[in-house]
């Protein structure tokens, strides 16, 4: 088993960068890979511990195919860290939003435990997903 470590720098300061997160407007315009979006109507974001995230990632070519996210806040410290996991697949995830200067934001994600031959996918679809974070907070 493996995890996923990433690490991203954006150009917002890491309370824009942690809103979009929790709040579930921003969330459904940019978290999903490229050809996927998110139903904002699928959306709920409870950002304390034992608070839930759930939403539903859709498939654009074939909406048939949906994603289901169900996770469980395990630690949050506001424009900080964002912890948790997923209990029905057993994937635990820490964001951690660090002030990186000159109102930017050094991002650093931990994934996992993932199969190895699992990790490239999450982390093409970790990368899509950021790069249209980015995006959005360029708006």
């Amino acid at each position: 088993m493996t995890e996923l470590v990433i690490t991203r720098y954006f150009d917002a300061p890491r309370e824009m960068v942690y809103r979009a997160f929790v709040d579930p407007d921003q969330l459904a315009q940019w978290f999903a890979p490229k050809g996927w979006s998110v139903r904002r109507d699928s959306v709920s974001i409870d950002a304390r511990p034992g608070g839930r995230q759930r939403f539903v990632m859709v498939n654009d070519a074939d909406p048939t195919l949906t994603s289901p996210v169900d996770a469980v806040f395990t630690e949050v410290v506001e424009n900080e860290l964002l912890a948790g996991e997923e209990p029905a697949a057993g994937i635990r995830v820490r964001i951690e939003f660090h002030d990186a200067g000159a109102g930017r934001t050094r991002l650093v994600l931990r994934q996992g435990p993932y199969d190895p031959e699992v990790e490239p996918m999450a982390r093409a679809g970790w990368g899509s997903s950021l790069d249209q974070l980015d995006a959005l907070l360029h708006r």
